[in-house]
């Protein structure tokens, strides 16, 4: 009677283990998704978050994972499409079962994956957008690292301003990521009594610039904040220096993709300006840059950069909320662990999140092309 008593016991603790065991947790496992632009225009900024996550996940799985737990990220390809992240997102919830999601790159593709993302009630890690949407109202399953557009806009314009500007225009990708940017430029002059003096939009994914070249050359700007991806703005700082007396100063934000941007422009890169959420990835003087140039140039063939960067630093902090929660891994103890981070060193980064702002930085950093295509402050 004691032996059968003992097994029924033994099968009660192990069914309870499987009726409340967390999807996409297992005992040897964690798995997290994402939804990025590997492939066309913007697919630098896609591989470079992964793969800036992928070297800090596999450190911790070489270490024995997190609570004998495997980190494993599969990311989808959404070519920095919003349909496709829709798709992505139902496929990563639905049918592979994460855990959490992780490092989507994109304001569109973020907006789009977000009613999916509150149905579910999972978490949503560490988005590569600035965007307002996943910042207010807040979403108690939203966790950025980044600051905010309007933060980098805010800086941008205070900076320019300083140097007498006034005369600013603003080129901007047609979508909910330009708009966002858009919104935070117009609030830091409106904040200053200063009007845009021109305003001329790209498609997304296109390089197509010529009639917003045509529409900014009219207004005569003395700086023009840019608000799209590499290759758009690529184009349109190319097409604005041909034939140009008194060029403007060209000003970009972190979307942008610096490195990939400074690759595009090649000589022409010289003196563009771009706003940054993380430290330089040159500067040694932070453990964090020690840490991450150490694992993410481990594998040959790969560049420090800032987009990687932010992709590794974002898996250390998801990292450090897994471990804070322990074995009783569930989504709600884990989003609940991530609130009370309300000081945690990454080493030189700070992050804070509490449970009524789920906004971990607002550093913002500005850094300038300089020669050679190399980056300084």
């Amino acid at each position: 009677m004691k032996s059968i008593s003992l097994l029924l016991t033994s099968f009660c603790l192990l069914l309870s283990t499987i009726v409340h065991a967390e999807t996409g947790v297992s005992s040897k496992s964690i798995l997290i998704g994402q939804s990025a632009a590997l492939t066309g225009p913007a697919q630098q900024l896609g591989t470079e978050m992964r793969d800036g996550a992928q070297a800090y996940f596999d450190h911790i799985n070489a270490q024995g994972g997190v609570a004998g737990r495997q980190i494993v990220l599969k990311t989808l390809d959404d070519g920095y499409e919003a349909d496709r992240a829709t798709s992505n997102t139902r496929q990563l919830i639905d049918v592979e079962g994460v855990f959490s999601l992780f490092g989507y790159v994109g304001t569109p593709t973020s907006n789009a994956a977000l009613p999916l993302v509150t149905k579910a009630e999972i978490p949503f890690f560490a988005a590569f957008t600035g965007a307002q949407s996943l910042r207010e109202p807040l979403n108690r399953n939203v966790f950025n690292i980044r600051a905010s557009y309007f933060e980098e806009t805010e800086k941008i314009v205070q900076h320019i301003t300083t140097l007498s500007i006034s005369r600013i225009a603003v080129f901007y990708q047609n979508d909910a990521y330009g708009k966002a940017g858009l919104e935070g430029v117009t609030r830091a002059m409106k904040k200053r009594n200063i009007d845009v003096i021109g305003i001329a939009t790209v498609e997304r994914n296109s390089v197509d610039v010529a009639q917003a070249v045509a529409q900014i050359k009219l207004a005569k700007p003395q700086a023009v904040i840019m608000i799209s991806a590499y290759k758009s703005c690529a184009a349109f700082i190319r097409d604005m220096l041909k034939d140009a007396v008194g060029a403007p100063i060209f000003w970009n934000i972190s979307f942008v993709g610096s490195q990939a941007l400074s690759k595009e422009l090649g000589k022409d890169g010289r003196g563009v300006m771009i706003s940054q959420v993380v430290p330089a990835p040159w500067d040694e003087i932070l453990p964090i840059i020690k840490e991450y140039k150490s694992l993410y140039l481990s594998k040959p063939g790969r560049e420090v950069g800032f987009v990687s960067l932010e992709g590794f630093i974002a898996a250390k902090v998801f990292v450090e909320g897994l471990k804070r929660t322990g074995s009783n891994l569930t989504r709600e103890n884990f989003v609940r662990n991530l609130e009370s981070m309300s000081n945690y060193d990454a080493g030189g980064f700070q992050v804070k999140f509490t449970p009524s702002s789920h906004n971990g930085s607002h550093f913002v950093d500005l850094t300038v092309i300089g020669k050679d295509g190399k980056f300084m402050r």
